[in-house]
């Protein structure tokens, strides 16, 4: 019997508990002035904590307003007394007496509320507010049964330790008697059981004893004075025993709070009535209250507080003025009416900041405890977060609240929030409090580097210096610290270097070279810099990409194509060129432009005969200029042009040609100085000597035959050799046969290449592979582009029309010994390999003066 009982009442416990926890709550209960080190709980068992788990999350205790007497041990989990615990110190009068205090769990953050009730011991005797009490009795009028109103005694304890038992000295004249005022209080009276006699006994000593319930019992005791007067025998009466009134905590000094009226049947002095408070209950009650002994009003002395005080009760006797004074008593009851006069209270229990900007919508950032002094509708309060934020606040129990994120955070919008928690009771008017609180936002690395550019246009202009500074790019990272350091590097994936046709035939893999070789990006500030100097006629266009990455974890990136274009400057000065095989037979049999052994010299020889009519072309200077655009834009000019002097050059064509028809007056012999320059800043220029011997015209027709039919082998008179009138008269027999015989040849070979021109079919013709240049050349001028970059392409069918350039991929050219197979690539190809690339045809065509007529003549193959 006896063990089932045991196990229904463990039940019963097991299920309260569980009810407890359920409810966030846990209950506990000691007794007041228990030693330090007494455990009131197992705190972390009874939360369902395993062992250790209450040191490892942190399990700590937060009191809430009042000195918390308790601890919690962080090893164990158990909750101690730390200090005294006096009961009637911590709540008076109040009971039960209950502190409310907050566990807090982290990882995650929970939070328990913690209700320790302080149980009363009988620590506090029964004490009387005076240790004597003096009474004055009339003989003979005071009859038997008259009751005196005794002041009773208080303790500080509660419960059955505050409940109190009086108990009078013998006495044959007196008897006590308790009284019940209201529920809390019993009053003592002292009653006359016999009537005095002032000659037999004047003064009678009485002692009261105060008893409470307690084990064991504690007392307290007063001495009782009686001293008997003589004859006054009407006491005063008042018109009402119990006066009860209402007045709010804000009621101002000087209040009236009633007035009580006692009369007294007597005439004279005797009914000359005063009055006066005997006890207050509280005692604070005579710093609040005074009674006017004359008139019977009461006013306030001071200022109520409803949180402090909400009800006084206190007698006030009514005394006459007769020889043997006679009283009586009534009571009057003051309640104190609550106003809103306390603001709410907030305060930060816990708060966890800096909070990561990718933080989870519901982290609790900050645990608040708000409360509010005044009771009802005014001490209901309810709370708000202001301005508005990404943050909120929930109420998680009675009178406490969690700050916690509503929005997604973003630091580089917003790198701190300055949160105000205001509170706000439900008084009328309405009283508030605010608590500002600030959270900083910790940084993540959630933005990658950016340039303010997807593409970077870099102008730089040939033979710059190493290491110059060609531009400087900058990538902003909004992350703060290492997530926002940018470090920049030359991306290798997407750089590469546009050459020139000229470099390609040494690269094997085409005419793309790392851009690694030409510049280096410093990893800190961004800045390009240029590893060699920079050859327009070696390369045009530099493109690449540059990295920036920052420093965070995982670090981001950002990319910018950089495009280099290299501005070409007039470095090279024109090159003259030897003269070609044929070129007197171009000429129509007028005149040759070199001898080969007059070209090592630096001189050019040439014929004209006597004669000779005006615009008669004798001679065709040749040049190139490395450079492009307006830098190889070639101009022809003779040195000492003299006024009237019977040659002239083209400006842009560079034909030596007869200002006038030729006499004998001119001279046998004539040495041009021609300049070439281009059309750069500053110019650059050649020069190149021309010698023109004057002949008879059939001496001159014979050397133009000579020349045409044997180009390499007719030019080998020595620089400076002259024909003379006289060695020409000489010869003139021989000279005739032989031009005779070169003319018929001539003739019959014209007549079979006009045959085969015209019956042959018709198709383009594409000069192979080599470093030809392309001379157009026209009535008013040539232009030379290179003789590295061009090719030259002309049509089967009858006359030139116009000139066309076309520039060659320049193939690589064969290894050494090995046989080209296909010296001469197809028209067609070598077209859609230069149309292909745009890049290169719009900067190789460029905008400059190429000038072409209906009568210039397009040179083929090598021979240009």
């Amino acid at each position: 019997m006896g063990s089932r009982w045991c196990a229904a009442l463990l039940r019963v416990l097991v299920l309260q508990a569980a009810w407890a926890l359920a409810g966030g709550q846990v209950r506990y209960s000691v007794a007041e002035e228990a030693k330090a080190g007494t455990v009131v709980g197992r705190l972390s068992q009874d939360l369902g904590l395993e062992a250790g788990e209450a040191e490892a999350r942190r399990l700590r205790l937060v009191a809430q307003g009042r000195r918390a007497s308790v601890e919690l041990s962080g090893a164990s989990g158990a909750l101690l007394v730390s200090s005294r615990l006096d009961r009637e110190e911590l709540c008076g009068k109040s009971a039960p007496c209950a502190l409310r205090l907050e566990v807090l769990l982290e990882r995650p953050l929970r939070v328990f509320h913690v209700e320790l009730e302080v149980t009363d011991i009988n620590d506090n005797a029964p004490i009387f507010s005076v240790a004597r009490k003096n009474l004055s009795i009339a003989e003979l009028t005071t009859l038997p049964g008259t009751r005196f109103p005794l002041e009773g005694a208080s303790d500080a304890d509660i419960g059955a330790n505050a409940q109190l038992s009086y108990t009078l000295s013998p006495s044959e004249h007196f008897s006590l008697d308790l009284q019940k005022s209201n529920e809390r209080n019993i009053e003592p009276e002292l009653v006359l059981t016999k009537s005095l006699d002032r000659e037999t006994i004047p003064v009678h000593r009485l002692v009261l004893t105060a008893s409470d319930g307690g084990r064991p019992s504690l007392t307290g005791t007063m001495e009782l004075v009686i001293s008997v007067l003589d004859v006054n025998d009407n006491a005063p009466q008042f018109n009402q025993s119990v006066y009860k009134v209402q007045l709010p905590e804000n009621a101002t000094e000087g209040t009236l709070v009633t007035r009580v009226n006692a009369t007294d049947a007597d005439e004279g002095i005797n009914s000359e009535v005063t009055y006066a408070v005997t006890n207050f209950i509280p005692p604070s009650g005579k710093d609040v209250i005074s009674v006017n002994p004359k008139t019977g009003e009461i006013h306030l002395t001071g200022a109520l507080d409803f949180e402090e005080v909400n009800i006084f009760d206190f007698p006030i006797e009514a005394r006459d003025q007769g020889w043997a004074p006679l009283s009586s008593h009534c009571k009057v009851v003051l309640e104190v009416l609550d106003v809103n006069d306390n603001a709410p209270e907030v305060r930060v229990t816990s708060l966890s900041v800096p909070v990561a900007e990718d933080a989870a919508v519901g982290t609790v950032v900050a645990v608040l405890s708000v409360s509010d002094r005044d009771s009802g509708a005014n001490g209901r309060v309810r709370c708000w977060v202001w301005p508005a934020s990404p943050f909120g606040v929930e109420a998680t129990f009675s009178g406490s609240y969690s700050l916690v994120l509503r929005e997604a955070l973003d630091r580089e919008r917003v790198s701190e929030y300055e949160v105000e928690v205001r509170a706000e009771d439900g008084g009328a008017p309405a009283l508030r409090a605010s608590r500002g609180l600030r959270v900083p936002v910790s940084d993540v690395n959630d933005n990658a580097p950016a340039f303010a550019q997807a593409v970077y246009t870099v102008l730089a202009r040939e033979n710059n210096a190493a290491g110059a500074e060609l531009a400087r790019l900058w990538a902003r990272d909004p992350d703060e610290a290492g997530n926002g350091r940018v470090s920049y590097s030359l991306w290798e994936g997407g750089a590469g270097a546009l050459s020139s046709p000229s470099s390609w035939s040494g690269a094997a893999g085409g005419g793309w070279r790392p851009a690694s070789s030409y510049v280096s990006v410093d990893a800190e500030s961004g800045r390009v810099w240029a590893l060699q100097p920079l050859d327009y006629e070696e390369l045009q266009v530099l493109q690449f990409e540059v990295r920036a990455v920052d420093a965070g974890e995982p670090p981001l990136s950002g990319n910018a194509t950089v495009q280099l274009f290299v501005l070409d400057e007039n470095d090279n000065a024109p090159a003259l060129l030897p003269p070609p095989a044929g070129s007197a037979a171009e000429a129509g049999g007028a005149a040759a432009e070199a001898a080969a052994a007059g070209w090592g010299s630096g001189t050019l020889w040439a014929w004209a005969a006597w004669g000779a009519p005006a615009g008669q072309v004798v001679a065709k200077i040749r040049a190139v200029d490395a450079d492009s655009g307006y830098n190889a834009w070639l101009r022809y000019e003779l040195r000492e042009a003299r006024p009237k002097g019977p040659f002239r050059v083209g400006l842009y064509s560079g034909e030596v040609s007869t200002a006038r028809p030729l006499d004998e007056a001119d001279g046998a012999r004539h040495t041009l100085l021609i300049v070439v320059r281009d059309h750069g800043e500053p110019a650059r220029s050649a020069t190149a000597t021309l010698s023109v011997s004057l002949l008879e015209a059939a001496e001159a027709a014979l050397a133009a035959a000579a020349g045409s039919s044997s180009s390499s082998s007719s030019w080998r008179a020595a620089p400076g050799a002259e024909t003379g009138p006289g060695g020409a008269s000489a010869a003139t027999n021989v000279w005739l046969v032989v031009a005779i015989c070169a003319v018929s040849s001539l003739f019959l070979l014209a007549v079979v290449l006009y045959a085969a021109a015209r019956w042959a079919p018709r198709a383009a013709v594409l000069s192979a592979p080599g470093p030809t240049t392309l001379v157009c050349a026209s009535e008013v001028g040539s232009w030379s582009y290179s003789q590295r970059h061009s090719r030259s392409l002309c049509v089967a069918d009858g006359a030139a029309k116009s000139d066309l350039m076309v520039f060659s991929p320049n193939f690589p050219p064969p290894p050494p010994g090995a046989a080209p197979k296909d010296p001469q690539p197809e028209p067609s190809a070598l077209l859609h390999t230069v149309s292909a690339n745009p890049l290169l045809t719009s900067r190789l065509f460029s905008p400059l003066p190429l000038f072409s007529s209906a009568h210039s003549r397009p040179l083929v193959g090598s021979g240009l």
